[in-house]
């Protein structure tokens, strides 16, 4: 069933996931995501956003071995975008709590 449903999820070029790390993962998730990171490797495209660095993403994942693999995976044709900075959300929160004021 995990093979049949990584090969459909293979047909798209792109595969979009947001928000990597925003809950942690259990052990049984953690070896699915990998299998879906492991699976796209050199074979389709793949965009994940995260607030944690990869430094983190051993917490996250439960297993550091896991999360350097899935690491090293998804980093080796990359370009790792950092973005620092206020939120955008929050700051249109001050300006919409700014100008009712």
């Amino acid at each position: 069933k995990l093979a049949t449903e990584l090969s459909r999820l293979r047909r798209y070029s792109l595969l979009i996931v947001d928000e990597v790390g925003y809950v942690p993962f259990d052990q049984d998730a953690a070896n699915l995501f990998f299998q879906l990171v492991s699976s796209r490797y050199e074979h389709a495209s793949l965009i994940l956003t995260s607030n944690l660095p990869f430094g983190r993403w051993g917490d996250v994942f439960g297993d550091p071995t896991i999360a350097s693999a899935m690491i090293d995976r998804v980093v080796h044709h990359a370009d790792v975008l950092s973005l620092k900075g206020t939120s955008y959300r929050l700051r249109g929160h001050k300006t919409l709590t700014t100008t009712t004021n």
